[in-house]
């Protein structure tokens, strides 16, 4: 049986010179391979934390073996060409020729467009934009080629973040910019939030800035702060754990309540009902957010009567899923694999029953992965709407685990798993280190 895995540090030597290559391909002037850079911006899971990164949650991640490669060389002049080796059509503009109209801090920006899904280059614009916006003078535009990993899009590890990323490192290594990670935490908030229309918090593009190989990264959203937990473990040369991602087959949503921004409002709407419970202040236009709020208020104001339902639901998980955070730092720096996959097996029950999100072939799907010998635990990954599942599996008990979770939802969800290809239905790969310029 075909099983993708990642016995190799993900980008290959060989994928590495396809990029530059094709860039070289795209520039008029003579130009050899050494001249081309390469963003190398990994994807992401989240073992546990889902869904609270928005409303100021404390959450965990990792950057995995797969992701986006830009290829860029700086194009001289203030265009900005890109070609894709995954979506139709050339990107072409000038970077003082993008419409600023469309960008905005709020992150509840009604004029925001909605642009349709594969309209990648409005990242590369929106990068621009932020930039630009955070008073950075760009001198120079870039020819690029982009590159994500086959089979990965719109499958909840954050494609959509890893090239946002990517353009924001390529355009500041272009014009000489020296930027922290921590900003460009910011500015990839910017480009999704201001310019794309989104209501998420910062959990992805801080999994992709921040990570580090084998490390778990917890992020303290309200703060903005983070730190890397090291398992007692790092330094070792044995593999203890393994991650695998199966997919569903899922193109569009299926919940019967679909909507990543429709949740966040209904977040919202919770921690607006709470802090005036608890008689706060709220000012017009103020977003409130559920870290705010301490649990055992959550649980006397439940108890009164005065939040339920399905928002009594959302705020459930928000408390929950935080608890489940902080036992789950305990776990990992412990070097508790066991206790950390039980941990993401609940995140997975509470994603289902307080957030109501998944559908039944997802549902199937994580069944089948918690299933899977030596299988510690697993949970839908990204928002749950469509896309993949994604587990913690001992190293020894990878191959066995991947071939049992495809061949079990080939018999659960027949016509699904056609749609997959045998080589990527269920993929293994290894943590990472963070997004870079090589």
């Amino acid at each position: 049986m075909a099983l993708t895995s990642s016995n190799t540090l993900w980008p290959s030597r060989v994928l590495i010179r396809k990029v530059k290559e094709k860039v070289v391909s795209m520039v008029v002037e003579s130009s050899q391979s050494e001249d081309v850079r390469v963003v190398v911006s990994p994807y992401r899971i989240c073992p546990l934390g889902a869904h609270i990164d928005h409303q100021g949650g404390s959450v965990s991640a990792m950057a995995i073996s797969q992701g986006v490669l830009l290829g860029f060389v700086s194009s001289g002049n203030l265009k900005i060409r890109l070609l894709s080796g995954q979506f139709a059509g050339e990107v072409l503009f000038s970077i003082d020729n993008v419409p600023p109209r469309k960008f905005s801090d709020d992150s509840k920006n009604k004029n925001a467009e909605s642009y349709e899904e594969g309209a990648w280059g409005n990242y590369a614009r929106g990068a621009v934009l932020a930039l630009q916006k955070r008073g950075y003078n760009l001198t120079q535009g870039i020819v690029g080629f982009l590159e994500g990993s086959k089979g990965f899009e719109g499958c909840g590890v954050s494609s959509s973040a890893a090239v946002g990323v990517a353009f924001l490192l390529a355009l500041e290594h272009a014009n000489g910019l020296v930027i922290s990670p921590e900003e460009n935490i910011e500015l990839d908030w910017l480009i999704e939030n201001g310019y794309l229309g989104l209501c998420n918090g910062v959990l992805d593009q801080s999994a992709i800035l921040l990570s580090k190989r084998n490390c778990l990264t917890a992020i303290h959203c309200s703060s903005r702060k983070h730190e890397l937990v090291y398992p007692p473990w790092y330094d070792r040369t044995e593999e203890h754990y393994k991650i695998l991602l199966a997919f569903s087959g899922l193109q569009h949503a299926l919940s019967s309540k679909p909507g990543y921004n429709l949740r966040v409002a209904e977040c919202q709407e919770a921690a607006r009902i709470l802090l005036r419970s608890l008689n706060c202040v709220l000012y017009p236009n103020y977003l409130p957010a559920l870290f705010e709020v301490l649990m055992q208020s959550f649980e006397i104001i439940v108890r009164q009567g005065l939040l339920h339902g399905d928002l009594a639901k959302r705020a459930k998980h928000f408390f929950t899923e935080s608890a489940r955070v902080c036992a789950g730092i305990d776990a990992w720096s412990s070097g508790n694999l066991e206790a950390f996959g039980k941990l993401m097996s609940q995140s997975g029950l509470s994603s289902i029953h307080n957030y109501e999100c998944g559908c039944e072939p997802l549902v199937q799907l994580r069944e089948i992965l918690v299933q899977a010998p030596g299988v510690f635990g697993a949970r839908f990954s990204g928002a749950g709407f469509r896309g993949c599942c994604v587990a913690l599996v001992a190293a020894a008990h990878a191959e066995e685990a991947a071939e049992y979770v495809q061949e079990s939802y080939k018999k659960a969800q027949p016509d699904l798993a056609k749609q997959l290809n045998n080589a990527t239905a269920v993929f293994i790969c290894d943590s990472a280190d963070r997004a870079h310029v090589r």
